[in-house]
């Protein structure tokens, strides 16, 4: 799914208005899909460094006929969260990290955006609703607005960053669809992952390897501090400082 005519413009650079398009666009195919699919994965692969082999600004939507492997994780551990503590895993998460400060990147009244205690890329980042919402397609107009406030005001700091297009995978999770529409799951809390992979510059990335890869991942800075250098960057877009 293309996100813009033009081949140049990417979700940053976007406005308003076209960003809430695409959000829209989200939420129609997952309604549309998920009627007969348990699981519609959306995601972004932005930059050749991501494997982008298409420059053109662009989204990729999958439908499967089961749980792939991180849904089905996902589940039973939001599952089990809410049996034993009675209120949904993500959503008692972003409170908690709310109140903290401390590895939040940005938020508004709907939406916040930290960079999670468990990450493992630099800049990591989980995008989380302030209110119980377990699909894409259950948003207010009023959340998709502000969904697309805060997704422009997250992906210019990460352009900001290192001042350079900034290559990530991104996908949205939430609540599986087909069958499980007439399931309870109100375990579930929508959220969006965000995996960049650039570490000190615009050309040095992070590569997951040797220990990371046979042992366990590595931290090449704490996650407040990825979070704190983020918050800190500006929400005006360096290709647009000068005008």
């Amino acid at each position: 799914m293309c996100f813009h005519p033009w081949s140049d413009l990417t979700l940053p650079l976007m406005s308003l208005p076209e960003i809430r398009a695409v959000v829209d666009a989200w939420a129609e195919l997952a309604t549309e899909l998920g009627a007969s699919y348990p699981w519609v994965q959306i995601f972004e692969n932005k930059g050749a460094m991501m494997g982008c082999s298409n420059p053109h600004p662009h989204c990729q939507v999958w439908a499967s006929s089961f749980l792939p492997n991180e849904a089905s994780l996902e589940d039973r551990s939001q599952r089990q969260h809410l049996s034993q503590h009675g209120v949904p895993m993500l959503l008692e998460y972003a409170e908690q990290e709310a109140g903290r400060k401390e590895r939040l990147v940005v938020e508004n009244a709907d939406w916040l955006v930290v960079v999670p205690y468990w990450a493992t890329w630099p800049y990591e980042t989980l995008l989380l609703p302030r209110r119980h919402v377990c699909r894409l397609q259950d948003l207010s107009d009023s959340e998709r607005d502000s969904l697309a406030s805060i997704m422009q005001r997250l992906l210019i700091k990460y352009d900001n960053l290192f001042e350079v297009s900034f290559p990530y995978s991104m996908g949205w999770h939430g609540a599986p669809t087909g069958s499980y529409l007439a399931e309870d799951c109100r375990h579930w809390q929508l959220h969006a992952h965000y995996y960049p992979p650039l570490l000190r510059s615009a050309t040095v990335r992070k590569f997951m390897v040797g220990y990371e890869m046979l042992a366990q991942a590595q931290r090449d800075l704490t996650p407040e501090q990825a979070a704190e250098r983020l918050r800190s960057l500006p929400e005006v877009h360096y290709k647009k400082r000068a005008e």
